[in-house]
C-alpha cells in the first residue's frame, strides 16, 4: 500500500479469482481494508507496546497513557470527551449496550425505525417489553408525524440509525431529537419524571458524515471501526453525562464498568487513527464519490435494457451508496455472474444475505418480492476509481441484458 492506497486489488485478499481478471470491489458496506497507516499506527502494540494497560510497573503505565490519549483523539472526532465514551468489540455490542438504558425502569416503551439493523431489532425485542416500530417512506426516510404519534408517556428509547446500511438513507437526527426536546417540556410540565433517550447507529456514517454529538442531538452514538478503514472487532458507544447503563459483560470492571475485559490497545490506537483520517477526508471523499456514482449510474441509463430503479433519495443518501433495483431478475444471479468477471457486489445486509432472508428494508419502502428479489446493493469505497466504476458499470449491464434475454424478458 502507498498513502492510504490499494495497490493492487489481490490486498483486499480476493485471491480465488481468476488471476488475469481484475478485482472490483464493491461492497464498503459490508467491510472496508484496514488502512495502511492505520495497520502501522497499531503494529507497535503488538509487539514492543504488549502491556496489559491494567499493570502497576512503569512500562504498562506508559501504555495506560498512550491508551487515554487515543482514546480521547476518537472521543474528540465526534465532539465528545473520553470520559463519555465505552470502548467495545464493536456496534453489534455497542447497540446491546445502548439498550441496557431499559433496565432502569419497570415498565419502558421504546421506538426503533422499521428499516434498523438486525442488532437494534434484536436488541429491542430482547431488552424491552414494550416496543413498536416507527414507518418510513418509500426513501426510507422516516415518517415523523408516525413518529410523534407513537410516543407514550413511558416511552425512555428512541433507536435511529443515522444512515440505512441497505439504502444509505440519511435520517433527520436533528429533527428528531428537537421533537423530543419538546416532549421533555411537554413531560415536566405534567410532572412526569420519565427520561427520553436518542440514540443512533452511526456505523455506516463516520466517512462521510461530521458526527458532532451536539449537532446531532443524540444522547447515545455507535461507531465502528470496521466501517472506517480500521481494524474489525472494535467500537464505540458514546453517553451523554447522566445516563445510567447497565454491563453486559463481567469481571475486571473496565470502561468505567460497563465494559469488563483486557484493553485491546491496539484496535484502539487503529480506531482513533481512521477516525482521524475520516475527518480530515470528509469533504473530498464526498467529492469523489459524487463523480463515481452519477458516472455508473449514467453507464446502467444508457446500456441496460432493463430499465434501473434506483432506490432511495439522492439527497438525503450517503453519496457511496448505490442501491438498484432490476424488476423480474434475480439479484443472486447477477451476483454470481459479477463474481466470475471478478466483480463484488451484494444484495443488501451481508448478515441478512447470508441467512437467505429477504430484506425487511426493502419490504418497508413498499417494494414487491420481485422487485426485492432483483435489487442489488453496490457501495463505494476510497480505493474505487473511475476505471473500476467504469469497468463495473459496463459488466452489469451486459450481464443485466444476457438474463434478460436467457428470461425473454427482451429480444
Amino acid at each position: 500500500m502507498k498513502n492510504g492506497k490499494m495497490e493492487n486489488s489481490m490486498e483486499l485478499g480476493l485471491e480465488n479469482t481468476p488471476k488475469q481478471i481484475k478485482q472490483i470491489y464493491l461492497d464498503y458496506a459490508a467491510a472496508t481494508p484496514v488502512d495502511a497507516r492505520v495497520l502501522s499506527a497499531m503494529q507497535p502494540y503488538f509487539t514492543e507496546k504488549f502491556y496489559n494497560p491494567s499493570a502497576s510497573y512503569l512500562p504498562a503505565k506508559h501504555i495506560r497513557e498512550e491508551y487515554e490519549a487515543r482514546k480521547a483523539v476518537l472521543a474528540n472526532s465526534i465532539g465528545a470527551k473520553s470520559p463519555d465514551l465505552v470502548i467495545t468489540a464493536g456496534a453489534t455490542e455497542s447497540i446491546n449496550l445502548a439498550f441496557t438504558v431499559l433496565r432502569n425502569f419497570q415498565s419502558a416503551h421504546c421506538l426503533i425505525l422499521e428499516t434498523e439493523h438486525a442488532a437494534v431489532r434484536e436488541s429491542a425485542k430482547n431488552l424491552s417489553s414494550d416496543y413498536e416500530k416507527i414507518k418510513v417512506d418509500r426513501f426510507g426516510l422516516i415518517d415523523l408525524e408516525d413518529f410523534k404519534s407513537k410516543i407514550k408517556e413511558n416511552t425512555v428509547l428512541v433507536s435511529i440509525a443515522l444512515a440505512n446500511n441497505e439504502l444509505g438513507t440519511i435520517q433527520p437526527l436533528s429533527d428528531i431529537s428537537r421533537i423530543l426536546q419538546e416532549v421533555r417540556d411537554q413531560r415536566l410540565k405534567t410532572k412526569n419524571l420519565t427520561p427520553i433517550y436518542l440514540h443512533s447507529d452511526a456505523s455506516q456514517a463516520m466517512n462521510l458524515i461530521d458526527l458532532s454529538v451536539a449537532r446531532l442531538g443524540v444522547d447515545l452514538l455507535t461507531i465502528n471501526a470496521a466501517k472506517v478503514y480500521g481494524p474489525k472487532g472494535i467500537g464505540a458507544l458514546y453517553v451523554a453525562r447522566g445516563i445510567k447503563l447497565s454491563p453486559i459483560t463481567f469481571g475486571g470492571g473496565q470502561e468505567m464498568g460497563l465494559r469488563s475485559g483486557t484493553e485491546n490497545v491496539p484496535s484502539l490506537v487503529g480506531f482513533s487513527v481512521a477516525s482521524e483520517l475520516a475527518k480530515k477526508h470528509l469533504v473530498s471523499s464526498r467529492k469523489q464519490y459524487q463523480v463515481l456514482a452519477k458516472t455508473f449510474r449514467e453507464i446502467i441509463e444508457q446500456k441496460s435494457k432493463i430499465a434501473p430503479l434506483w432506490l432511495g433519495n439522492l439527497k438525503h443518501q450517503l453519496v457511496n451508496f448505490i442501491p438498484v433495483c432490476f424488476d423480474g431478475l434475480d439479484a443472486e444471479r447477477l451476483i454470481f455472474k459479477l463474481e466470475d468477471r471478478g466483480i463484488y457486489v451484494s444484495t443488501g445486509a451481508a448478515c441478512a444475505a447470508s441467512k437467505g432472508q429477504k430484506s425487511h428494508v426493502l419490504s418497508a419502502i413498499g417494494l414487491s418480492d420481485s422487485e426485492i428479489a432483483g435489487s442489488l446493493r453496490i457501495t463505494l469505497g476510497k480505493d474505487t476509481t473511475i476505471e473500476d466504476i467504469k469497468t463495473a458499470a459496463d459488466n452489469l449491464a451486459e450481464v443485466v441484458n444476457l438474463e434478460a434475454r436467457r428470461l425473454k424478458l427482451i429480444d
